[in-house]
């Protein structure tokens, strides 16, 4: 019986060219060793000697902390590159703290709340380069003078220029990386912008308004979370939770199936853009809903150039796109829909990726198939348990997808990709986030965030998603048959069920056997591999250092040896922050990394830590004092 028989159903101006800061020393080490309040680890029990099994790490781990700073090994050092606000050019308006600056002025500057990015080094100069930055969302407390929900159409318009994706240039001097204004590579894409759509659901009708009768031109991208980078060298902006920015002026308006399976709901989700912009209004645009949640493809090195949501991809909350190549040449690429109970999905292209000639990819992402995970059971193992699983297709007249299960077409297995899905009984998940491929071995690895509903909404416990009330999640790691991406099968493990074992002896709670007081977590979120293969965890958890997370400080970024299963702390974020988004320079001397919502809940004045300041998202770029490669 196959798996698909088998399966259940269900200015800041100044920071340009900041003077390096040490973040810490030996002395910061120690209080910052204090994060468990009057339950002091000695130091030895708190740092983990870097000349210790695994060929890959080479720095200290740093311990937990709770303060209002980035905390790094000894002998590394950081810098802001660039924060929320900064003009991207010379004639840009200056970031106003005040909150009163204006909705043109933010189309002009860096983006609030960066996520998922990308490098892209100029041809012949690895010195120079041009980093994509998605820019999530924005919080109104620090967006607004007046700190609460928009209130006009022009703090709306504010609002989606905080969003969608910057492009600047960045360039070496001296041991770092420096933000280039007035670039003419700087750009801003938000949630105004003309973009296009283009595949097998451009111009249906589901996607057409009264503002696009074609189906084929839509404005904006926001909830920018994470991003992938194609081998003919564009960017990938994945919208997530875009359904939130929307309501209804009609309280009592009944949404039919697709509506409520991508979480639409009458009252938006705290956003409130419909009160104020039609065109989020459900009882008046009800097709504008349909045309966001894409994967959308970007050309940093052609500022005159319009993205493309690319349709062939599916329709859901991506969290970002991870690229592979199958045996024979053709792209393929991963992604996760970030929700409770939903599915990992890939795509393979029908046409061969043409290395010799990148322009000739333009359009490679238009056509292809996309299927969707079926996992199984897995061996029961309590520690890191593994099994098989594979890969269903979501084609229209294919595998129970058809007009009898609500398919008119492969447009609209498209656009409503998480109910083709379930007709196919794919695995509900622990909420899939980042997706990466190794470069060493061609595994890939997932973030299964977390689930707190695991167990419940016939959400069974078992296999990959293997613990019920999942407040700590885990990383999934699978690996293609005969080691083709194009495969239909593949088998799968855990790499690591975080945990906290300060708290909750064993398993589940206390994590797999690679976790242990010293290198605890919780949500992991962003995931990165540097050439070496080296994984770095980024988290989004909960930073309440009590109860279930006590100990665990800050959000945080650690490192781990793929091969060992080793885990290191690395750094830790600032208050209440999101550590996300994460790449390399050429060299790998310089790891770059995102600050996202510092002070999300009040208590930060990160970066600038000025009386009364704000917080400020922020990229940071981080280097080893002696000029080697970070993390080895």
């Amino acid at each position: 019986m196959s798996l698909l028989e088998e399966n259940q159903a269900t200015d800041l101006e100044q920071m340009v060219g900041l003077t390096r800061r040490r973040f810490i020393g030996a002395g910061a080490l120690c209080g910052a060793a204090m994060f468990l309040g009057g339950n002091l680890l000695s130091r030895s029990a708190l740092a983990v000697n870097a000349a210790s099994a695994s060929p890959l790490l080479g720095f200290t781990s740093i311990a937990a902390a709770t303060s209002d700073a980035i905390t790094l090994p000894p002998g590394y050092s950081a810098s802001v590159l660039i924060s929320w606000g900064q003009p991207l050019h010379k004639n840009a308006p200056a970031f106003d703290p005040s909150g009163n600056g204006t909705a043109k002025a933010q189309e002009q500057q860096f983006g609030d709340n960066n996520d998922g990015m990308s490098l892209f080094a100029f041809p012949g100069d690895d010195n120079r380069a041009l980093m994509a930055i998605n820019n999530e969302y924005t919080n109104y407390r620090y967006l607004y003078a007046h700190g609460g929900a928009p209130q006009s159409a022009e703090d709306v318009h504010k609002a989606q220029a905080s969003e969608g994706v910057s492009v600047i240039e960045v360039r070496r001097k001296g041991d770092t990386w420096q933000f280039v204004q007035d670039s003419r590579y700087n750009r801003r894409i938000h949630g105004n912008s003309p973009i296009r759509l283009s595949g097998p659901a451009a111009g249906h009708e589901w996607l057409k308004t009264s503002a696009d009768t074609s189906g084929k031109k839509v404005l904006g991208t926001f909830q920018n979370c994470a991003n992938g980078k194609t081998p003919w060298g564009t960017y990938l902006t994945c919208e997530e939770n875009f359904t939130d920015c929307f309501g209804s002026s009609n309280p009592q308006q009944v949404f039919d199936a697709g509506q409520k399976r991508y979480g639409v709901v009458a009252a938006s989700k705290e956003i409130n853009w419909h009160l104020h912009d039609p065109r989020f209004d459900m009882a008046k645009n009800p097709n504008e809903l349909n045309r966001h949640g894409w994967v959308v493809e970007i050309d940093p090195f052609d500022p005159q150039s319009t993205p493309a949501k690319r349709t062939a991809l599916g329709r859901f909350k991506h969290e970002n796109a991870a690229l592979a190549e199958t045996r024979d040449g053709r792209a393929v690429v991963y992604m996760g829909d970030d929700e409770r109970g939903e599915f990992i999905y890939k795509f393979v292209s029908r046409d061969k990726i043409n290395h010799k000639n990148p322009k000739a990819n333009k359009d490679l992402l238009d056509h292809g198939t996309l299927y969707v995970a079926i996992f199984d059971a897995g061996d029961g193992n309590a520690d890191h348990p593994k099994g098989k699983g594979q890969w269903v297709e979501l084609t229209h007249g294919k595998n129970g997808i058809d007009a009898n299960t609500g398919f008119a077409s492969q447009a609209e297995v498209l656009i409503h990709a998480r109910l083709a899905a379930s007709v196919v009984k794919a695995t509900r998940m622990d909420r899939p986030e980042w997706i990466v491929v190794s470069p060493t071995d061609g595994q890939v690895y997932c973030t299964l965030t977390n689930n707190a509903k695991r167990g419940e909404d016939g959400q069974p416990v078992g296999g990959p998603n293997p613990r019920e009330k999942n407040v700590y999640g885990q990383i999934l790691r699978w690996k293609a048959n005969a080691d083709d991406h194009g495969a239909a099968d593949f088998s799968w493990d855990l790499f690591v069920v975080a945990g906290n074992p300060g708290v909750h002896a064993g398993t589940p709670k206390g994590g797999s056997s690679n976790i242990n007081p010293q290198n605890m977590f919780n949500s992991p979120d962003g995931l990165g591999f540097d050439k070496a293969g080296r994984l770095w965890i980024l988290t989004d958890g909960d930073y309440s250092n009590a109860g279930d997370f006590a100990g665990m400080g800050n959000n945080q970024m650690l490192c781990a040896d793929p091969s060992t299963g080793e885990i290191r702390r690395f750094m830790v974020g600032p208050v209440a922050c999101e550590v996300t988004g994460i790449s390399f320079s050429p060299d790998q001397k310089t790891l770059f990394v995102g600050i996202q919502h510092p002070g999300e809940t009040g208590g930060s004045t990160w970066p600038e830590h000025l009386p009364n300041g704000k917080p400020r998202s922020s990229v940071m770029a981080i280097w080893r004092d002696d000029g080697g490669i970070v993390g080895a």
